[in-house]
């Protein structure tokens, strides 16, 4: 198992496929998820030529289930020490929902030549959180919700997450995908309490606007319209005018988890980005 060691002790997990000597796509992903929420992606880049990597967020998956350091600054430093010992060059970014935001920061201060492009989906930034500043944005009840079905019961809150609005499937007419469910449980039982109820704080309340301005390199902002999780107008739509060379694409009646539903149209989608 594949792992580095930060400062603070923390073991970090990751996924390294493919020839060193590839162009590298390092996926970053949501919450409370893990690595292997990135499978369909990993295999259909991998196939493609690239070197693949993904790593478990601290307090998530396989890494050291943290009860410090569950914040963004922290989640970035992380992800600069992983990039440093792998020294990825011209590296493509994507980050999916928490992931997304993680993305932005890192991107925003990367080393020169690090990074050559990255991807935005169901993203958290510029702001989840409804303040005067982002009228917009959803009420700190609904992030205290979170925290206290967490609390109260993690399975039983995790289990309606997935068998409900990431997925789409409390729509009329959706069908439930029962492993679909199953997976996204698994990865959320595999993490940290502690890190899990700290990150609804990371992923909400955390300002992205002045990384997406200072971000140089092209972005590729996906969401879908129908996106229960993270509303498309308060986050992609925004986003999307604050990154200077950004491009948006919108996916009618797609839910926040699109990229696992629909990866037979957004990997390829992800990968026409990367050669254009």
């Amino acid at each position: 198992m594949a792992t580095i060691t930060t400062k603070d002790g923390t073991e970090i997990f990751y996924k390294d496929w493919g020839p060193k000597d590839a162009q590298p796509i390092m996926f970053h992903h949501g919450w409370p998820l893990s690595a292997d929420d990135w499978d369909a992606q990993m295999l259909f880049f991998l196939d493609k030529g690239f070197r693949v990597i993904a790593h478990d967020r601290r307090g998530h998956g396989r890494s050291t289930q943290t009860d410090t350091g569950n914040e963004m600054d922290t989640y970035t430093a992380d992800v600069i020490a992983l990039t440093d010992h792998l020294d990825l060059q011209n590296a493509i970014h994507v980050g999916h929902s928490t992931g997304g935001g993680e993305v932005a920061r890192y991107v925003a201060r990367a080393k020169n030549g690090r990074v050559a492009k990255a991807v935005l989906i169901s993203a958290v930034p510029p702001i989840m959180l409804k303040t005067k500043a982002n009228p917009g944005g959803l009420p700190m009840e609904v992030f205290d919700g979170f925290r206290s079905a967490l609390a109260a019961n993690r399975a039983s809150f995790y289990h309606n997450v997935a068998s409900g609005p990431f997925y789409g499937f409390n729509r009329p007419g959706v069908e439930t995908i029962e492993p679909i469910v199953s997976n996204w449980w698994r990865q959320g039982m595999m993490g940290g309490a502690k890190a899990h109820y700290d990150c609804i704080k990371a992923f909400s309340e955390t300002d992205f606007t002045d990384d997406l301005k200072s971000i140089k390199v092209p972005v590729l902002v996906m969401h879908g319209d129908d996106d229960q999780v993270v509303p498309i107008a308060d986050s992609a739509e925004l986003s999307s005018k604050l990154i200077p060379n950004a491009s948006l694409k919108v996916y009618p009646g797609w839910p926040h988890g699109m990229f696992v539903t629909h990866a037979d149209v957004i990997n390829p989608d992800i990968l026409s980005f990367i050669r254009g």
